[in-house]
């Protein structure tokens, strides 16, 4: 699968990177949601977009919605990865258009993998 992660932590960026590229995944990471926009700008050549929901300048259900519009015939799975877990903040994100919602504190990286597989395989 090829990976768009964003999220602006760069430790946990960087850790759930090299998780999904040790499954034989690849990923492009973006800092924060303006990066990823203009990383979608050249390419939708994607498989998933996994992105967090807190970060500077815009939510993850932001983002969501900004991807929808800008880009509706974008097929790949978007699943927000997040410590934000309260049911409206879930509910939002599957009202913007997100696929799936993982709590980051509930899943240990390679948990996230297989959730993140999960998902896609469910949406095919």
């Amino acid at each position: 699968m090829k990976i768009l992660l964003i999220d602006d932590d760069a430790f946990l960026r960087d850790m759930y990177a090299a998780k999904f590229i040790e499954e034989g995944n690849e990923v492009e990471s973006a800092e924060n949601p303006i990066v990823a926009l203009q990383k979608l700008e050249t390419t939708q050549d994607f498989d998933v977009v996994l992105l967090d929901m807190i970060m500077p300048g815009m939510t993850g259900v932001e983002l969501v919605k900004a991807i929808k519009e800008k880009y509706p015939d974008f097929g790949a799975t978007c699943i927000v990865l997040s410590n934000q877990g309260q049911k409206e903040d879930v509910s939002d994100a599957m009202a913007a258009g997100a696929d799936g919602y993982i709590i980051k504190a509930e899943s240990i990286p390679s948990d996230v993998v297989k959730k993140v597989v999960e998902l896609v395989d469910n949406k095919k």
